[in-house]
């Protein structure tokens, strides 16, 4: 990385955990877009998997991954070993506080995830010193966490987050996707719609200035309103074998509870069905 440094060529860093999938391809894509030099990493990281069994299953298939950055061009592949990444052993953490950003939504249902998570990006990023990280705005907390990352630890790199890429029926790509049986994937594609009814809905109580109207007797309250279009879409989850772990509309900058129809927002979900967890948001407003 230094002998590229020395040649002014900037570089553009794709950090992944393999079983690439078009999303990934098209942050590699964004890279070269730039004129970047693009580096993508393939490294399943053991220290953001607070499910043991989550890691034993995730799928590894480093052969096609390989052949998919050759044929779209990839300039560089990292394939670190854990003992690279941590050669101090992988209990020897410096936890960064993120505070409620990293104990909110996926911080509850998985403790210990964001720590992993930061502690790789951070290793991953002092090894490969790259000028501009991309990253897919799927895992939306992520995007939130990895930018205080880099602001606390005053790194030398610009975050590039760019959107969600879908399959044709809407669900969103993900490497865990392989492990859904026919009927499975089938209904996966039901969390994209039900996040698009509940930001359906918010966007029409923006539109009618909830705020206007919230001075009458029988108004209800911001939450309260949101929250009868987010029972519903849980229901329907449920009803169709998914396990739902939250379904949520937060302040999009924060993720803190709303407390005005005009913030930005972003509706989130996670759910399993058929043994695989998914997630998937939709922001509202701009």
């Amino acid at each position: 990385m230094k002998l590229l440094k020395k040649g002014s060529k900037r570089l553009g860093f794709v950090p992944t955990m393999g079983a690439l999938h078009e999303g990934h391809l098209s942050l590699l894509r964004a890279a070269k877009r730039r004129s970047l030099v693009t580096i993508c990493s393939i490294f399943v990281n053991p220290t953001q998997f607070n499910d043991p069994k989550d890691f034993e299953k995730y799928p590894i298939t480093t052969e096609q991954d390989l052949a998919k950055l050759r044929a779209m061009g990839c300039d560089l592949v990292f394939l670190p070993s854990v003992k690279e990444i941590y050669p101090a052993g992988t209990t020897n953490k410096k936890p960064i506080d993120f505070g409620f950003l990293a104990t909110t939504l996926e911080g509850e249902h998985r403790p210990g995830h964001f720590d992993g998570m930061a502690q790789v990006v951070e290793r991953l990023l002092r090894i490969t010193e790259p000028d501009y990280l991309f990253m897919g705005l799927k895992d939306y907390q992520q995007q939130l966490i990895v930018a205080q990352l880099i602001s606390y630890r005053n790194m030398g790199v610009k975050l590039v987050s760019l959107p969600t890429l879908r399959e044709k029926d809407g669900l969103a790509m993900s490497s865990r996707n392989v492990r859904l049986g026919k009927d499975a994937r089938r209904k996966a594609v039901s969390l994209h719609k039900e996040l698009n009814y509940v930001a359906a809905q918010i966007s029409t109580l923006k539109i009618q200035n909830l705020e206007a109207v919230s001075q009458k007797p029988e108004a209800k309250s911001l939450a309260d309103m949101i929250g009868k279009y987010t029972s519903t879409s849980k229901v329907r989850l449920v009803k169709k074998g998914f396990e739902v772990e939250y379904l949520e509309v937060r302040n999009a900058k924060t993720l803190s509870v709303l407390t005005n129809i005009r913030e930005k927002m972003v509706v989130l979900v996670a759910a399993k069905i058929d043994g695989v967890r998914l997630i998937d948001n939709v922001v509202v407003g701009k």
